[in-house]
């Protein structure tokens, strides 16, 4: 077995195609098998009824073998797809390690939202972002506790926890291929938790013991009542009884029908969580917060995979009254009635229990989506947490952007504490500066969620993020990008008086004219700087980096430079210490055919 994730998961994937060309074989040759059955069973029926030379119960033979086939061939077909999952999974961790990934997965258009603090301006949602990269869920309440997670920083003391749960998750490779393969990709997107945990919250709309022991009797007298009448009773008992249950049947026939025909859904979504639970529920786990969460999969009446069998078996009793031999027998036992009475009970009695349950899937799923990305990124360190009593710090070596290959990806150190507290990067059109911003934003949003990060090493204090990387103009709001782009700021400024905050500004006020654009930096910076906020401001206007100067020691200077060369621009992407001190603008100009006059 090899050891490194990229040749175990290449090996794992053979193994499993393997697997699949031989349950493929296997399942060819007990068709053909079915068929030869068939065959045989047409010829024994020839003889027993034209040639009359055997008995008839030798067609009993042919039907069971036939039957006991259909059978075998079924659970092959589905094993050979359960294995097919397998093989794509592993094909999409290759994709994953190789920098391949970006066409792949859910790319979580749905968590979009222009208005928060920083998940356009990082990338974090959307065709190649970090959450298709990180997501594997197999449900859309993980992915949902995956987004809110990549949304919302964690404090000191969950992100330990979380880094403790995904370092006992990340060497589970098999538990990982189980989840992922556990049931068909329909169910991807099939458990909605919020409606999931409404309808097991709802107002029951059956109540009251005297219907269920009323229906009970009546079931009974009527079987009883049918009994007498076949041993020679009068025969008005029957019709008797018939009566009573129709007089108590057709009051109850809507709500009856309503409450069946709402589990339906529900009870499907419950047996994919309930699979899911129960895989979860074999391992054994060190960490405390995912015994904690293994935990919450079991109630005091059983595993919620136990519990959930018993609603999906109920809704399986009930739908026995649509076979045409059982549906009079139904009938005379008030069949449906009685099994909306046990759904209403299991609502009742678990129902408060499936939100918790949803939670604690989702959390695992969160968990394990992170210990895949660590499993595949062995060479990504868990970041050190500050100390929370200092002023705040981002300490970073050998940073890079997680979404650029690696293969391409230029590292670079950056350093933000009590000095200094900000960093105006400088640098010309394409130098690299927003993708530091980015690598910076992308790092601390991995590492305060309790993951790995694309560096050397990173040491940070738990901050809440603001960025205006992506700001833009609305018009159906009314507001230009400047506009939106001050809002955005003021939004930071009340973040930063609350709690330790760390800032990204690409090109800050370019929406505006120089002077006002100088002085608005020079005192939006002046107020972070008081409120102990750290972080980076991108500009290549050269006005505006005389600020780093100005605010020194609390602020410095940082550039990307570039060289021309044979009329083509070339940037080497390593940030360097001091403002820059030149533009390249004219230059790219002149390189894409801008006919422009020469500077003498």
């Amino acid at each position: 077995m090899p050891s490194d994730p990229l040749s175990i998961y290449q090996h794992l994937r053979d193994a499993r195609r393997r697997e699949t060309e031989a349950l493929t074989r296997s399942a060819d040759r007990v068709s053909k098998l079915r068929l030869a059955t068939f065959f045989v069973g047409i010829a024994l029926a020839w003889a027993t009824v034209s040639g009359g030379w055997l008995s008839v119960w030798w067609l009993g033979v042919p039907v069971a073998v036939f039957i006991g086939l259909v059978v075998v061939h079924n659970r092959l077909l589905l094993n050979r797809d359960q294995v097919t999952r397998s093989v794509a999974w592993y094909e999409h961790g290759i994709a994953r390690i190789e920098d391949r990934w970006s066409a792949l997965g859910s790319p979580g258009d749905r968590f979009q939202n222009a208005d928060h603090l920083f998940a356009q301006d990082l990338d974090l949602f959307g065709e190649g972002s970090l959450f298709q990269l990180l997501n594997t869920a197999q449900t859309q309440t993980g992915e949902e506790t995956l987004a809110a997670w990549l949304q919302t920083p964690a404090d000191r003391v969950e992100i330990t926890d979380r880094q403790e749960a995904v370092r006992d998750l990340s060497p589970r490779t098999t538990l990982r291929e189980r989840l992922a393969t556990l049931v068909a990709a329909k169910t991807h997107a099939a458990v909605h938790p919020t409606a999931l945990a409404a309808w097991a919250t709802a107002a029951p709309a059956l109540h009251g013991v005297w219907p269920r022991v009323a229906a009970l009797a009546l079931s009974l007298l009527s079987v009883a009542a049918i009994i007498a009448w076949g041993r020679g009773a009068d025969g008005m008992l029957p019709l008797l009884s018939l009566a009573a249950l129709a007089a108590l049947a057709i009051p109850f026939g809507k709500r009856t029908e309503r409450v069946m025909r709402a589990a339906d859904g529900p009870a499907y979504e419950l047996s994919v969580l309930g699979q899911v639970c129960g895989v979860l529920r074999e391992e054994t786990y060190t960490s405390p917060r995912l015994l904690a969460l293994r935990a919450g999969l079991e109630t005091t009446a059983g595993e919620a995979q136990q519990v959930v069998g018993k609603l999906q078996r109920l809704i399986e009793l009930h739908d026995w009254q649509h076979n045409i031999l059982f549906a009079p027998i139904a009938a005379l036992l008030l069949w449906k009635l009685h099994c909306a009475f046990a759904v209403e009970a299991w609502r009742a009695r678990h129902g408060g229990e499936v939100e918790t349950w949803l939670r604690h899937v989702g959390e695992f799923e969160a968990l394990s989506a992170l210990a895949t990305y660590a499993y595949e990124h062995p060479a990504d360190p868990f970041p050190e947490l500050a100390e929370t009593d200092g002023p705040p710090v981002y300490e970073a070596e050998a940073l890079a952007h997680p979404l650029i290959p690696a293969a391409t990806a230029v590292a670079n150190d950056v350093a933000l504490g009590a000095s200094p507290q900000v960093l105006i990067v400088s640098g010309s059109n394409m130098s690299g500066k927003t993708t530091l911003l980015r690598s910076i934003g992308v790092s601390a949003v991995l590492a305060l969620m309790g993951a790995p990060v694309r560096a050397g090493r990173l040491r940070l204090s738990p901050v809440a993020i603001g960025a205006t990387l992506r700001i833009e103009d609305s018009l159906q709001a009314g507001r230009s990008r400047f506009y939106a782009e001050v809002i955005r700021l003021g939004q930071i400024v009340t973040t930063a008086r609350i709690r330790p905050t760390l800032f990204l500004f690409d090109e800050l006020f370019h929406g505006t004219n120089s002077h006002d654009r100088t002085e608005g930096a020079r005192g939006l910076l002046r107020s972070l700087v008081h409120l102990n906020a750290i972080g980076l401001v991108t500009t290549h206007d050269l006005a505006l980096a005389e600020i780093g100067e100005q605010l020194a020691p609390t602020a410095g200077n940082v550039h990307f430079d570039d060289t021309l060369v044979d009329d083509e621009m070339r940037f080497d992407y390593c940030l360097k210490v001091g403002p820059v001190t030149r533009s390249n603008a004219i230059a790219i100009m002149r390189a894409v055919g801008l006919d422009l006059p020469n500077d003498d």
